[in-house]
């Protein structure tokens, strides 16, 4: 069903803000290459305007913490079934860049700026070359689409394809002109099809059933004494967290350091406002004894920041400083994932061998 935007004024008499447009859908890339929050808070502009060698060009690229690309069409002219089609047959040349080639993509975008110094200033963590374009989503811009590309959209995210639509409408304020956004999907869910259909390869596996938990920047002490893990700071790193249910096995690493731990899922994810530990004095909110706590309580408010947690009866667990690292052996940014590499398989085999009581209560 076609979403519908509206805007009021906020008085004694509510007014409902009349439609408006852009002058060109131009002028809206412009603003997206100005400030792509416009998109999203979590990615970050990659490319604009490059040639796909097959007689085209995408609109825009952008990549996410952990090294995906994104493909941001506009509809422009063009009849929305035909930007459907046309935004698959860019996907397909997106699968194939190398990190040579993305990297050489972000020089011609930002002027000669090293992609991996500017991911390391946006996110704050380096980038990956083995994670770069491991995964793609498809994000097609528009201010309205027929029920016929809407059911294809709806089908193939159904069938795990990253594909997603962002409508946008312009409202007259006096003078102002405002610009509204809704998403088709939930962005979150999008985000986790990408993560669970890594580049297509020989090598891939069904997956096995274990889950991978990534636990950086937070007090690992805290989420083995209180058996939990969590994610927060924006959606892109808590959505991914609904994926774990009761009685789900997750092995957990934190970034440059190593794995820590393996646990059963006890309670699916909730905020960490409501989350309750119990204390020899009775049941007291996580916000009241975390270290992280403050920084926690400084976003609870804001339902895209606030952090999510997951509660965990942890099966074997070691200290940050005992952690278990080689070569070898799987990672990822995402907050959960479902691995289908071969990697993933060889990282359960070693880790299986170090924490012995994996199975315990099984």
């Amino acid at each position: 069903m076609p979403l519908q935007h509206a805007i009021w004024r906020v008085s004694e008499k509510p007014e409902p803000l009349t439609f408006s447009r852009l002058q060109s859908e131009q002028q809206l890339e412009e603003m997206i290459v100005k400030d792509c929050r416009i998109l999203s808070s979590e990615w970050m502009l990659i490319g604009r305007q490059e040639s796909t060698g097959m007689g085209g060009r995408i609109d825009l690229l952008a990549i996410t913490p952990d090294g995906s690309l994104v493909l941001i069409e506009l509809k422009r002219d063009r009849t929305p079934r035909e930007i459907v089609a046309q935004a698959l047959d860019y996907a397909s040349w997106i699968e194939g860049l190398t990190a040579e080639r993305i990297a050489q993509i972000f020089q011609r975008f930002s002027l000669g700026r090293p992609l991996g110094a500017a991911f390391r200033e946006r996110f704050g963590i380096d980038l990956e070359e083995e994670a770069l374009n491991a995964s793609h989503q498809i994000v097609l811009v528009a201010s309205d689409l027929d029920p016929s590309s809407e059911r294809i959209i709806q089908y193939l995210n159904k069938r795990d394809v990253a594909i997603n639509v962002l409508f946008f409408q312009v409202f007259r304020h006096a003078d102002d002109l405002l610009l509204s956004r809704a998403w088709l999907i939930d962005p979150g869910e999008t985000q986790v099809n990408a993560a669970n259909a890594s580049r297509q390869s020989e090598g891939r596996e069904p997956w096995n059933g274990e889950f991978y938990v990534s636990y950086g920047h937070r007090s690992w002490d805290d989420a083995r004494k209180y058996g939990f893990v969590s994610g927060g700071g924006g959606a892109w790193y808590s959505k991914t967290l609904q994926l774990l249910n009761p009685g789900d096995r997750i092995w957990v690493n934190i970034p440059r350091k190593g794995y820590v731990g393996v646990g059963r899922v006890r309670e699916s994810v909730k905020p960490m406002a409501d989350f309750m530990i119990d204390t020899d004095e009775g049941a007291k909110p996580a916000l009241d004894l975390l270290r992280d706590a403050e920084r926690y309580r400084s976003r609870v408010d804001d339902p895209d920041m606030a952090e999510q947690v997951v509660t965990v009866d942890w099966l074997d667990a070691v200290s940050e400083s005992k952690a278990f690292n080689e070569v070898g052996l799987f990672g990822n940014q995402n907050t959960v994932a479902k691995p289908t590499t071969p990697k993933w398989r060889h990282t359960i085999e070693r880790l299986k061998s170090f924490f012995k009581d994996w199975n315990l209560g099984s």
